[in-house]
């Protein structure tokens, strides 16, 4: 024989049938104000409307609610254990509600990041922060050198080669290593083939890639790695991360942070053939004031601390 109930206990094969939710909302204003006409006023509703939905309640479980003497009502045994489960049931409703609000009206995360840093390290990474943290909300906003935090920027990510307001906060993160970097196929035509024991050269022909936004970059790494480039063909761009672009198209060399092109070099599509340089510089993860361990500017800065190794 089949048995007439299949499954678990209190599956929704054999669930107990409810009131309408509106017929309950409704029986529980007029148990707790012990009024009909008080509780039409709470809800908004006429007293003929409140005294229908609580006989629909009477009549589903076949017993009286509340007594009506003299144009007042009381409740029976039957309301009040009924009123009781009803006003917690609302209650845990309620708080469950305002909780699940709280959290969605939960204020991102404003973090202001260097433009190039943002695109090309930053963002891509990003995804990984998402799905370990996805309680934490980030705004990203691109800005470079001084920044005002605490008016609408929580954290900022900047290189250390500005002045900084003595209040800020800063985490290191890491220090700036920047070397010529070239498309793959293109090193033969950039670079001398090294001789045994040395580091490839800028041949005469390489065409250096500048930017505005980061003038000094090659005279920077130049002086550092004691190589001539004055007097090189060149091509200069509007943004740093644009010269880097265009390393990537084959036009030139451009001078590349490690993390910056750390991607493309690992999947073998920029050549560093003279490897990179400590600049003397750093980026740093700035603050307005200590961040607090396991809050969102903390896990956050943990995070960017695991990313930057």
């Amino acid at each position: 024989m089949i048995p007439n109930i299949i499954g678990e206990h209190r599956s929704q094969i054999d669930a107990v049938r409810l009131p309408p939710l509106a017929a309950l909302r409704c029986f529980e204003a007029a148990a707790r104000l012990e009024s009909f006409s008080r509780a039409a006023d709470a809800l908004h509703l006429t007293h003929g409307a409140i005294s229908r939905a609580v006989r629909v309640i009477e009549d589903e479980l076949g017993v009286a609610l509340f007594e009506r003497r003299s144009r007042r009502v009381f409740l029976t045994d039957a309301g009040r254990k009924l009123a009781t489960a009803a006003r917690e049931g609302f209650a845990l409703v309620e708080t469950a509600v305002r909780e699940i609000r709280e959290e969605v009206r939960a204020p991102a995360l404003v973090v202001s990041c260097e433009p190039t840093l943002l695109m090309r390290w930053l963002i891509p990474r990003l995804p990984d922060f998402q799905q370990r943290h996805p309680d934490v909300s980030i705004h990203l906003v691109a800005g470079g050198g001084p920044v005002t935090l605490g008016r609408g920027i929580d954290l900022a990510i900047r290189r250390n080669d500005f002045v900084r307001a003595e209040a800020v906060h800063a985490t290191p993160l890491f220090l700036e290593r920047t070397g010529p970097v070239c498309r793959v196929d293109k090193v033969a035509d950039y670079f001398d083939r090294p001789d045994a024991g040395s580091l490839s050269k800028l041949r005469a022909e390489a065409v250096l890639l500048h930017s505005r936004s980061r003038r000094d970059a090659w005279e920077t790494w130049a002086g550092l790695a004691d190589c001539r480039t004055l007097g090189r063909r060149s091509q200069s761009f509007e943004h740093f991360y644009i010269s880097l672009q265009a390393a990537v198209a084959g036009i030139g060399v451009a001078i590349g942070p490690w993390q910056l092109v750390r991607a493309d070099v690992e999947s073998g599509i920029l050549a560093a053939p003279v490897g990179f340089i400590e600049d003397g510089t750093s980026y740093d993860l700035l603050a307005p004031a200590a961040i607090v361990e396991q809050s969102a500017q903390g896990k956050l800065r943990d995070w960017l601390l695991e990313a930057a190794i």
